[in-house]
C-alpha cells in the first residue's frame, strides 16, 4: 500500500499543491469584505492567515517522521509547503502592518512591548532566508551549508507555536494542541539511540 502511494506521489506534480493551498487567500479576502469573518474582520483575517501558515509549517515538519516511521515519501512537497507557509506568514504580517496597526511608530512599539509579537516577528525573520534559498541554485551554491541553514525551520515553527500560545487570552486548548504536535514531531526527528551491545 505504501509503495503504491509513493509511486503515485513520484508522478504527481507539485503545482496543484500550490494552487489548492493558495485558494483560501481570495476566499478569506472575500469573507472579510462581505462580513463573513464576524464583527472584527481584520483580526479574524490575521488569525486565519497565521493559523494556515502554522499548519503548513507543521505539515512540512511531519514529512521526515512520516518517511522514517511509515515509509511514506513526501519529500518532493516539502519545498512547496515551506514556500506556501512563508506566503501565509507574509500575508499575516501584511494584514497586521497595513490594516490592523497602520502607524509606523506604533508598529515598533508593539514589537518591543508585546512578547507574542516579538516572538512572531522573530519566527518570520527565520523564514526569510529559507524562502530566499528555496531553489536549486541555492542548494548547489551553498552545498552542505544549505542543510544547516534550513534547520532554522525548527526554530521558526517553535516560535510560531509560542506566538500562537501567547496570542490567545486565557487558557485555550487549540494553541496548546498545536504546540504539543510541534514538539512531538521535533522529538520524532531526533536520532534513535543505539542499544548497548552486551559485553
Amino acid at each position: 500500500m505504501v509503495d503504491q502511494i509513493n509511486g503515485f506521489v513520484r508522478k504527481f506534480p507539485t503545482w496543484p499543491v500550490y494552487i489548492v493551498c493558495s485558494l483560501p487567500v481570495p476566499w478569506l479576502l472575500y469573507l472579510a469584505q462581505t462580513g463573513g469573518l464576524g464583527v472584527e474582520p481584520i483580526k479574524a483575517l490575521e488569525h486565519e492567515l497565521g493559523q494556515i501558515a502554522l499548519q503548513l509549517l507543521i505539515a512540512g515538519l511531519a514529512i521526515t517522521p512520516l518517511r522514517r516511521y511509515a515509509g511514506l515519501n513526501l519529500l518532493k512537497f516539502r519545498r512547496c509547503l515551506g514556500l506556501l507557509a512563508f506566503l501565509y506568514v507574509s500575508l499575516h504580517l501584511l494584514v497586521w502592518l497595513a490594516l490592523d496597526i497602520g502607524i509606523l511608530s506604533q508598529i515598533w512599539a508593539d514589537i518591543i512591548k508585546r512578547p507574542y509579537i516579538t516572538v512572531g516577528m522573530a519566527g518570520f525573520l527565520c523564514l526569510v532566508p529559507l524562502a530566499v534559498t528555496s531553489n536549486a541554485y541555492s542548494v548547489r551554491k551553498l552545498g552542505p551549508k544549505w542543510r544547516t541553514l534550513h534547520k532554522l525551520t525548527y526554530l521558526a515553527v517553535i516560535l510560531g507555536g509560542v506566538h500562537f500560545v501567547w496570542l490567545v487570552k486565557g487558557f485555550q486548548f487549540e494553541p496548546l494542541l498545536y504546540m504539543a504536535v510541534i514538539l512531538g514531531l521535533l522529538a520524532l526527528r531526533l536520532p534513535k539511540r543505539r542499544k548497548r551491545q552486551p559485553i
